[in-house]
C-alpha cells in the first residue's frame, strides 16, 4: 500500500487519470481503519502453526513409563515426570487437532457453578477529582436506583474508566444517594479529591466509536435549551462548525466535541432537533412574495421567470436542514464556483473579473436562447442560438440546469456547457437561481458556493450613486428598488444559506473581489470538509 500511495505521488500528468479520482483513491488508502484492515488481513495470511505429530499423548505416556524406575533416585527424572503428568499435556492432541468435547460431569458441575454466581456484587471504587473539573456524567433513576444515563467521552470518569453506562450508584463518600439526579451531581460537585463509591455494575462492553463527522445548520446553546438533561454538559456550536460525533447511543442526545479542540458535550440529536424544529413555523414564504431570484415586479410589461429541470421550490420551503454528514479531503480544485445572490448585487461583475484575471483557470458557460441572432452576433460568443423545438425537446430530457422565458424567447444553462469547461481543467464560474444549488451540489459538480450579499440600504444607496456619476451605468435604480434589492438578499440567505460555503457582503466591489479570489485560492492549498456523498 505504501508503495501505491509513493507511486501516486509521482504519478505523471499524462496517464489520463482524472484529479478527483486520484485524491479519492489517496484519501481511502491513507485512511486509519483501511490500514487497520491491511494489517489485520497480513496476520491472518500468516503460517498457521501445525502440530509436529499426532502421538504425543502416547509419546509422553512411554516416557512416564521410562521415568518410573528413575524417580526416586533422580530428583530432575521426578521433576519432569510431574511436569510430564500436567492435564495440559493429556489434552494436547484434542487441542492441536480441534477436536472439543464436553467436560467431564464432575467439572460440568463446578462450571455450572461458577456461572451462576451473582454478577450484582457491590463494588467499592474510588475515583478523582479535581477542584472545579466537572466529571462528565449524567443520571437517571430507573426503579428507584441512581443509573449512569451517559459518561462523556473525554471527561474525567471516561478518562479513569472505572464507571460505564447503565451502573448503580448506591453511595458517595458513606452516604446513601436518594432518588434526585439534580441532588447527586451538587453533592458531586461540591467533592474534591478522592471520591468512594459503592456501585452495582452493568458489565455493559464499552461502544465502538463511531467515525462520523457533522456540519450544523443551526446555532446552539445549551443554556438556554429546557430540554437538555445537564446544562453544564451541552456543547455550544455555531452553524458552519465540523463537530465530530463521539457517541449515538442516546436517541435524543448526542456527544460530541469540535475538530479545533475542546471538550466533549452533549448536543440535540437529528431526531430531537426535527421534532422541535418541525413545529416552528417558517417566517417567509417564497410563494407569496410574487418575486423569484432575478426577477423584478411581476406586474411589468416584460418578465422574466426562472424555473428549473426538478421543480423543487415547494419541497425546498419545507426542508428541514439540521446536520450535514461531512469527510475531510485533501486540498483540490473545486469543478464549479457558483455566485448567489439578488439582482443587482454585483455577482456577473465579480465572475468577469475572475475570468479576465485568470482565463487559463476559470471559465463560464455560454448561454443558449431560442431567439433569432441579431445582425452583429456570432453563434458560441454571447449566445448559443437554437431552435424553439429543440430547446423545449432539451428541457423535458432535463438537458438544462435552469431556463425560463423572457419577452417570448427561452433562455437556459445546458449541463453539458458546464461539462465542457470542467474538462478543459478549468473551474466553471456559474451566477444562477439559488434554487438550483440542490442540483448542484453533488459530486458530480463539486461546487464552492459563495453567497453575495447586499450591503445596508444606506450603504447600497450610496453605490449606485458613486456607479451613476462615474457614468458607469444610465440605468437608475428607484428607492422602491434598492429595498427590494435588500429584501431579497435576506430572503435568499433565510432559504438557502445551508448550501453556502463563504459569504461576502459587497459593499466594496474591490475588497468582495479580493476576499473572493483569496477564498478561492486556500481550496489549492488548505484541506476541506464537503459532503460526505463526494467521497464514498
Amino acid at each position: 500500500m505504501q508503495q501505491v500511495l509513493d507511486n501516486l505521488k509521482d504519478l505523471p500528468p499524462g496517464t489520463g487519470a482524472k484529479d478527483t479520482d486520484l485524491i479519492f483513491l489517496r484519501s481511502i488508502m491513507e485512511s486509519p481503519i483501511v490500514r487497520s484492515l491491511a494489517k489485520a488481513h497480513e496476520c491472518l495470511e500468516e503460517v498457521k502453526l501445525q502440530p509436529v505429530r499426532d502421538d504425543n499423548v502416547q509419546l509422553v505416556s512411554e516416557i512416564l513409563d521410562s521415568l518410573n524406575d528413575l524417580s526416586e533416585e533422580d530428583a530432575a527424572a521426578a521433576e519432569l515426570a510431574k511436569i510430564l503428568q500436567d492435564p495440559h499435556f493429556k489434552a494436547h492432541d484434542k487441542v492441536a487437532a480441534k477436536c472439543y468435547e464436553m467436560p467431564h460431569a464432575a467439572n460440568s458441575n463446578v462450571l455450572l457453578m461458577s456461572s451462576l454466581m451473582p454478577a450484582d456484587a457491590i463494588r467499592v471504587i474510588g475515583i478523582q477529582k479535581k477542584t472545579g473539573e466537572p466529571l462528565g456524567v449524567t443520571f437517571r433513576v430507573e426503579q428507584g436506583e441512581m443509573v449512569i444515563a451517559r459518561i462523556l467521552h473525554g471527561g474525567s470518569i471516561d478518562r479513569q474508566g472505572m464507571l460505564h453506562t447503565g451502573d448503580i450508584i448506591r453511595e458517595v463518600n458513606g452516604y446513601e444517594v436518594g432518588s434526585n439526579p439534580h441532588e447527586l451531581q451538587e453533592l458531586l460537585r461540591e467533592c474534591n479529591g478522592t471520591i468512594t463509591l459503592k456501585v452495582l455494575p452493568s458489565y455493559r462492553e464499552t461502544p465502538v466509536l463511531p467515525q462520523v463527522y457533522v456540519k450544523p445548520h443551526f446555532n446552539y446553546n445549551p443554556k438556554t435549551d429546557n430540554l437538555i438533561p445537564c446544562k453544564e454538559a451541552g456543547l455550544a456550536f455555531s452553524k458552519g462548525d465540523i463537530l465530530y460525533v463521539v457517541n449515538k447511543e442516546d436517541p435524543n442526545w448526542w456527544q460530541a466535541c469540535k475538530v479545533v479542540g475542546g471538550s466533549t458535550g452533549l448536543i440535540p440529536s437529528q431526531f430531537l432537533e426535527e421534532k422541535r424544529k418541525a413545529f416552528v413555523r417558517r417566517d417567509w414564504n417564497t410563494a407569496s412574495t410574487g418575486m423569484l431570484c432575478g426577477t423584478r415586479n411581476a406586474k411589468k410589461k416584460k418578465k422574466k421567470t426562472m424555473y428549473l429541470t426538478a421543480k423543487n421550490a415547494e419541497f425546498d420551503r419545507y426542508e428541514l436542514q439540521i446536520y450535514e454528514e461531512v469527510a475531510k479531503m485533501p486540498p483540490f480544485q473545486r469543478k464549479t464556483l457558483v455566485l448567489i445572490g439578488a439582482q443587482g448585487v454585483g455577482r456577473r461583475s465579480l465572475k468577469n473579473r475572475l475570468t479576465v484575471m485568470n482565463p487559463l483557470l476559470f471559465g463560464t458557460t455560454v448561454p443558449f436562447t431560442s431567439r433569432h441572432p441579431r445582425e452583429e452576433e456570432k453563434d458560441g460568443e454571447k449566445y448559443c442560438f437554437v431552435t424553439r423545438e429543440e430547446m423545449e425537446k432539451d428541457i423535458k430530457e432535463s438537458r438544462y440546469l435552469e431556463h425560463g422565458e423572457y419577452d417570448g424567447n427561452l433562455y437556459g444553462t445546458r449541463i453539458d456547457s458546464i461539462h465542457e469547461v470542467v474538462h478543459t481543467g478549468r473551474t466553471c464560474i456559474l451566477d444562477v437561481n439559488p434554487q438550483a444549488l440542490k442540483m448542484l451540489r453533488t459530486a458530480e459538480f463539486m461546487p464552492f458556493v459563495v453567497f453575495i450579499a447586499a450591503p445596508e440600504l444606506d450603504t447600497l444607496r450610496a453605490m449606485h450613486k458613486a456607479v451613476v456619476d462615474a457614468g458607469f451605468t444610465t440605468k437608475l435604480l428607484t428607492e422602491n428598488d434598492l429595498k427590494k434589492t435588500v429584501d431579497e438578499s435576506a430572503r435568499i440567505h433565510r432559504a438557502y444559506s445551508h448550501y453556502f460555503d463563504l459569504t461576502i457582503v459587497n459593499d466594496n466591489l474591490d475588497k468582495a473581489f479580493d476576499k473572493l479570489h483569496e477564498a478561492v485560492e486556500q481550496l489549492f492549498i488548505e484541506p476541506q470538509w464537503v459532503p460526505v456523498s463526494w467521497v464514498y
